[in-house]
């Protein structure tokens, strides 16, 4: 039998494996950590909703249920030509006839990241988000400030959505706790439209929507330097701020850098639109991995992943079977999401005809939870997956 190495234990990692071995391919996952970690959900750590455990899956469980073989072990190496892929520990791993890499993507670094938390970073970061807002309640008073940064090599890399969504998350949880005018609240970013993928009306309503909850914003001037009490800005303004998280923009991953595989100017793994790579037979990347293709708008996205996933799985199926038929991730190339906002949600969709976002006060936020119950239950085999989901 064939096997297949598939690198990386997130969305797009775990999906390659379950739908690997739903076409009884042999598969070994490797991943940095023991569970799979649903971010879109992560956002409500920091307001105590749910815990770190609450949005995690450990990857054994999801491995004795769909019977693929599982490594906990960071890659430190990894020999594209020769397939061969070293483990941190030690271990050296070759022989598969294909390889996935889903090892995902690195942050942008900044002057002075050590002064923020990310909700998009290591989980640990989002404990630590909630840890300093509690401790900022006791005070009964702060100054907090959440962004995301930009990537000029490559749009598709920025992820935004996260932060307005704990942003809206805080000043409900504060407001809850009474204590909401005692807190400055403060959205920044660089580009001079942060959110302008979603469309211009989502433009226009996020606006609003700072303007009534009283959310201050700093935006259309580069990040010069985190520091201890803020954020300094190339014009010569800063931000004062106790709590600051920031999303930085993605680049290529460190390992993939060194794969000599053929890059992106962003660092990214250049695929063609079955994720297949010039050159390297048999090796496929996909999700944050992979350099995104399609138009200004496009981002990267779970659901994106997951597709590329799904492809790939179908396409070495019916390569070992001498079928000529492969399935593009482009005809799904769109952006959707449920921002939820702590009291509702916004659904937000865009593709190549434009933009929505449509507000969902109350239910989307149950919508959303529900989401977070589907992709854990999905997964484990609890309950039926979706088709298209």
């Amino acid at each position: 039998m064939r096997r297949v190495l598939v690198l990386g234990g997130g969305f797009a990692g775990v999906e390659a494996a379950i739908y690997l071995r739903k076409q009884e391919i042999e598969v070994t996952l490797v991943s940095d950590r023991d569970y799979f970690y649903i971010y879109p959900t992560s956002i409500w750590i920091p307001t105590g909703e749910v815990t770190r455990e609450d949005v995690s899956v450990p990857l054994d469980k999801l491995a004795m249920k769909h019977g693929f073989q599982l490594i906990v072990d960071p890659v430190s190496q990894f020999d594209a030509k020769a397939k061969k892929v070293t483990l941190a520990s030690g271990r050296v791993l070759e022989g598969y006839t294909y390889i996935i890499a889903a090892l995902g993507q690195d942050k942008i670094q900044h002057k002075g990241m050590e002064h923020t938390l990310s909700i998009c970073g290591k989980p640990e970061e989002a404990t630590a988000l909630y840890e300093q807002l509690d401790a900022l309640i006791l005070k009964d008073n702060g100054k907090i400030a959440m962004g995301f940064g930009g990537n000029p090599k490559d749009s598709s890399a920025v992820r935004g959505g996260p932060a307005f969504e704990l942003l809206f998350n805080v000043h409900n949880y504060l407001k809850k706790k009474g204590v909401r005018e005692n807190f400055e609240l403060t959205f920044f970013a660089p580009m001079p439209k942060p959110g302008q993928k979603m469309g211009e009306k989502a433009l226009v309503m996020m606006d609003s929507m700072f303007e009534r909850l009283n959310i201050h914003k700093k935006v259309g001037s580069k990040i010069t330097a985190f520091v201890s009490d803020g954020i300094a800005f190339e014009d010569g303004s800063k931000i004062e701020s106790d709590l600051t998280m920031f999303i930085s923009a993605g680049t290529g991953h460190g390992i993939l850098r060194e794969s000599g595989l053929p890059l992106s100017d962003a660092g990214f793994v250049v695929t063609n639109e079955y994720n297949e790579i010039e050159g390297f037979e048999g090796i496929y990347a996909i999700g944050d991995s992979a350099s995104l293709m399609g138009p200004e708008w496009r981002a990267k996205q779970g659901h994106v992943a997951e597709v590329m996933a799904k492809n790939v799985a179908y396409n070495i199926a019916m390569k070992l079977q001498n079928i000529a038929s492969k399935q593009s991730y482009m005809e799904h190339l769109n952006i959707l999401c449920v921002m939820d906002t702590g009291n509702g949600a916004a659904f937000v969709y865009r593709d190549n005809k434009g933009g929505k976002m449509i507000p969902m006060p109350v239910v989307g936020h149950w919508m959303k939870k529900g989401w977070g119950w589907y992709c854990r239950n999905s997964k484990l085999g609890r309950i039926p997956r979706i088709p298209g989901m």
